[in-house]
This record gives structure tokens, C-alpha cells and sequence, in this order.
């Protein structure tokens, strides 16, 4: 990696900014004093100090973020903001995008990484990471339902989904349910209901695989996922 390119990713200015300090003499690669911009290194193999202090390398980030309505799960949008425009400057210089979408009106659990083996575990139809999401229903949500998406049900596009666990919190003109799917078809949770003659009039992901909605998060607040979290998804990488 230039070295360069580095001490910007790090947060040490622009690549102008960053060649302002080489010029100053500020920068030392194993105690050597670097002014080549351009110098190739290994970030975890050499040590690079400015004005003495250790330049700490971190290649991946992962974020949890409580996505709010009217959102975008997108990098970037012409129209919309979108989940990447809500990071701030720090987060926004590792490129992380959403792993998975969230329809525009939906709330919730949403990672963003930039960590592109994980993202494809995750949504790797042959790993099945289940997806827990609480929802308002208007109809009543019987059993019947509840049996039926243990089946699977067909959606409108003749599509017949894996079997979802449908638990059922208050059954009402208004329910309120819980459902816990393996696939992440095209508004999969609104379409398994429409086919079987309700409809969802809110929407929120409360889990992702091992890691669950950090509930304490306002809606649009993120935080990195803690060490533990982070040893939930290497399992899950590894399985």
C-alpha cells in the first residue's frame, strides 16, 4: 500500500495534506524518515510513526446501525440520502456499504462493512443466516398463517419461499407478529403476507445472523460492533 494512500485512510488529512507532512519530515518508517510519498508498505508488517506517535492500521470496518425510515440501504443516491451519508467523515473514509438491503420504509438492524467476504457469507444463499423482524400487520394473523409460512408460501411471481418461523405477539385488525426468514427475496416479509391476503404497515429488523439490534441505538445512531460481536461473525465466517 502507498504510503500515502495509508495516512489518509487513517485520518490524517487529504493526500495533499498528507505530502505536506513527508515534506516536514514528520513521517518515520521503521525509525527512518520518509519523504516519498509514493513508498510502498506493508501496514501491518512496518511500523509508521508521525511526530512519533504510532499510526495504528485498521483495514475493515463493521458498523451496526438502527436504519431509519426514508433511508436508502445504498452507498450513494442522486435523490435520497442514503445509510452511508448518516456516517460521519471518519466512518465514511473505509467505503463500507450495506450488507443486505432494507426497503426504504423499513426500520432496523442494518451492517454496513467494507469487508466484502463477510458481506458474502452473510447473504450466501447456501449459508441461510436467519433474519428475525417485527411487524404490524393489519389483519388477523391466525395460526393458519403461522402454519403455512412453516411450509413456505408462493409469492406473486410464483416463487415458493424457504420456510419462515412465524410467532404471533397480538392477533387484532392490527397484529403483531415476529418472523424469522432465511432468504432476502425482493420485499420477501410484505410479499409472504400479501399471499396470504394481509398486509404490512410497519416493518423493523430486529436481528441479522448472531447479531441482534442494539436497542439502546436512536433511530439513524450506529456504533462498530464490539469485540464479542465481531467473534460471533468469525464463527459464523468459519462455519
Amino acid at each position: 500500500m502507498r504510503l500515502d494512500k495509508l495516512l489518509a485512510n487513517m485520518g490524517f488529512g487529504s493526500r495533499k495534506e498528507v505530502k505536506v507532512l513527508l515534506k516536514k519530515g514528520a513521517v518515520r518508517v521503521n525509525a527512518q524518515p520518509v519523504k516519498d510519498a509514493a513508498l510502498h508498505i506493508d501496514p501491518v508488517k512496518d511500523e509508521v510513526t508521525i511526530l512519533g506517535e504510532p499510526v495504528v492500521y485498521k483495514e475493515f470496518i463493521y458498523v451496526m446501525m438502527n436504519k431509519p425510515q426514508g433511508v436508502l440501504s445504498a452507498t450513494e443516491d442522486k435523490r435520497d440520502r442514503t445509510v452511508v451519508d448518516l456516517l460521519d467523515e471518519e466512518n465514511r473514509r473505509y467505503e463500507p456499504f450495506p450488507v443486505g438491503r432494507l426497503d426504504k420504509d423499513t426500520e432496523g438492524f442494518l451492517l454496513l462493512t467494507n469487508d466484502g467476504k463477510l458481506a458474502h457469507n452473510l447473504l450466501s444463499p447456501k449459508k441461510g443466516v436467519p433474519k428475525t423482524y417485527y411487524a404490524h400487520v393489519a389483519g388477523v394473523v391466525t395460526e393458519d398463517d403461522a402454519l403455512r409460512f412453516s411450509e413456505g408460501v408462493t409469492l406473486d411471481d410464483g416463487y415458493l419461499t424457504k420456510p419462515g418461523q412465524l410467532r404471533i405477539l397480538k392477533s387484532a385488525e392490527v397484529s403483531e407478529i415476529e418472523l424469522t426468514i432465511t432468504e432476502g427475496k425482493f420485499h420477501q416479509v410484505k410479499r409472504m403476507f400479501e399471499a396470504v391476503g394481509k398486509k404490512v404497515v410497519y416493518l423493523k429488523r430486529l436481528s441479522m445472523g448472531p447479531l441482534v439490534l442494539d436497542e439502546t441505538l436512536a433511530l439513524g445512531a450506529y456504533r462498530e460492533l464490539t469485540e464479542a460481536e465481531l467473534g460471533l461473525l468469525t464463527q459464523l465466517s468459519e462455519n
